[in-house]
């Protein structure tokens, strides 16, 4: 349960749409707290909540489905305003007596929206007459409005392509205004929810700050917490955060599976024990994970073997502790978002690259994960809330199981120490070139590929390594970083020179929809 919402805040209601994510991200950037909600659940939240207005989602059904999801009653009861997008539109007809149907012209990418009439939705963006580009994914159409509603918004395929009750402050649209393929979407949003629903926008990083410390206080009262600290940005601003609300009840673990960048695990250190004097237990656990590892290939299984290796390492230092009666955790909302989907999955169960995949029950403990209403980019603007300095607050994101996912096919130490040794250059000319911080993400990958080469005036037969790179905001989604050529040939000599074991170097232009961005 979430327990740092503002009072102004927006549900979401995900019918199972690939960007809902978007939408969430939209209402942020206008100021106003909002949390998805999967349809099986809202109805509960709205309770919970108590928002003060509904956006409800696109997504794969079609309303004409036998036990095709609805939005709850409740939602169209409580006299507050609602913005339906794609299948929101159709069930909000569908619900209000309205009627959907298939077998019609289906619009799929961009369309363009004729403006018919005025309305709040569209105060101050578009003028009637005027027509503008949208992005449209639907098969089904809404071919009769509820009473009370009126066309706002035409296209070629949707004669209903928007629609509104202005009396009932209800409103729906059959494209998506939340992805960057309508250009004014983000203003038609922000619309909703200053206009339409009179939210002031004036959620803080501030303000959240000290919710969540309060939130923390009340959780944990006079116990002690754990917090697994990896010297990612995640798992370093929940400590601080956690450390701020409740002292040196926070006992920080730093666990050295022989799988951290180079000189990670003495940064780290030097940062918390030092500078922080945050209570840091350092484990040096490399042979037990790389013994478990070796030879190892299946991406799943590394995972699940480094997840349970992390448990009994926290396991084991908690009884030295004493008393731990919680575990922090830096699970991010995108997370939370993913393991309580469209699909149903048990919230109480991470991704699997993360460090853990769910507590079992022999450890008697309790999650504190007070990042988990926070995109990745809201944790760097938290991190800098608190103090946290760029050269950390600025880190690029590194994976619970580390160079492990970064090893494709069997791990070995030999393999392992190559690849740490080339990720160091490369991220080193990185920052000599000044784009550590306009890249997201940058890695090294040892290929299980061997080459043969030809160096000086001798043959060579050695691994091949890949360079990643990638540009984002919130770690939804990502595109790769173009370099030039002199860069990619200035690294790779370098690592080609440098780093024994390696004859050649690669670079990875693929991108990512919505998901991870790890190379496994």
């Amino acid at each position: 349960m979430n327990k740092t919402a503002p009072s102004d805040s927006i549900l979401i209601i995900d019918f199972g749409s690939q960007v809902t994510q978007l939408i969430a991200r939209r209402v942020r950037e206008a100021g106003v707290y909002c949390e998805i909600i999967p349809f099986q659940s809202a109805e509960a939240a709205f309770v919970r909540m108590e928002p003060k207005a509904v956006i409800l989602s696109g997504g794969p059904a079609s309303t004409m489905d036998v036990d095709s999801p609805r939005a709850p009653q409740v939602v169209f009861d409580a006299g507050i305003p609602v913005l339906g997008i794609c299948y929101g539109e159709q069930i909000i007809c569908e619900q209000l007596g309205g009627r959907v149907e298939g077998g019609h012209h289906r619009e799929f990418g961009r369309a363009f929206l004729e403006i018919e009439k005025d309305c709040a939705l569209f105060e101050d963006v578009w003028a009637v007459g005027t027509r503008h580009q949208v992005w449209m994914s639907h098969g089904d159409r809404v071919t009769d409005l509820p009473p009370g509603f009126e066309v706002v918004g035409t296209s070629s395929g949707a004669p209903f392509a928007a629609i509104a009750d202005e009396r009932r402050k209800i409103y729906a649209v059959q494209f998506h205004p939340e992805v960057v393929h309508t250009p004014d979407g983000a203003k038609l949003l922000s619309n909703f929810v200053h206009r339409i629903a009179g939210l002031k926008g004036d959620w803080t990083m501030a303000a959240y700050k000290e919710q969540a410390i309060a939130a923390i206080r009340k959780q944990v009262g006079d116990g002690k917490v754990i917090c697994g600290l990896s010297g990612g940005v995640d798992s370093s601003v929940a400590a601080l955060l956690i450390h701020e609300a409740i002292g040196d009840q926070l006992t920080c673990i730093l666990v050295d599976h022989g799988l951290l960048r180079k000189n990670e695990a003495a940064e780290v250190v030097a940062m918390f024990r030092e500078h922080y004097n945050i209570p840091l237990v350092l484990v040096d656990a490399s042979d037990t994970f790389i013994n478990a590892l070796e030879g190892e290939s299946d991406p799943e299984t590394k995972r699940k073997t480094i997840g349970r290796l992390f448990i009994d390492v926290f396991e084991v230092e908690a009884k030295k502790i004493g008393g731990a009666q919680f575990l922090a955790q830096g699970t991010l909302y995108p997370d939370v978002i993913e393991s309580v989907s469209f699909t149903g999955g048990p919230s109480v169960t991470i991704k699997s690259h993360h460090n853990v995949g769910g507590l079992p029950a022999r450890m008697n403990m309790q999650l504190v994960e007070p990042l988990r209403e926070l995109f990745k980019d809201e944790v760097r603007v938290l991190g800098r809330e608190l103090g946290l300095p760029d050269s950390f607050v600025g880190r690029h994101p590194f994976p619970g199981p580390g160079l492990a996912i970064r090893c494709p096919g069997g791990i070995s130490r030999e393999k392992l120490e190559i690849l740490r040794e080339a990720d160091a250059i490369y991220l080193d000319e990185i920052r000599l070139a000044g784009l550590y911080d306009t890249i997201w993400q940058a890695f090294a990958v040892l290929l299980p590929v061997q080459t043969v080469g030809v160096m000086g005036d001798g043959r060579t037969y050695e691994f091949v390594c890949a360079l990643r790179a990638v540009t984002s905001v919130d770690g939804m989604t990502a595109d790769f970083y173009h370099y030039d050529m002199e860069f990619l040939g200035r690294a790779a000599t370098r690592i080609i020179n440098e780093v024994r074991g390696i004859n050649r170097v690669v670079y990875d232009v693929t991108s990512k929809p919505p998901g991870t961005i790890e190379w496994e």
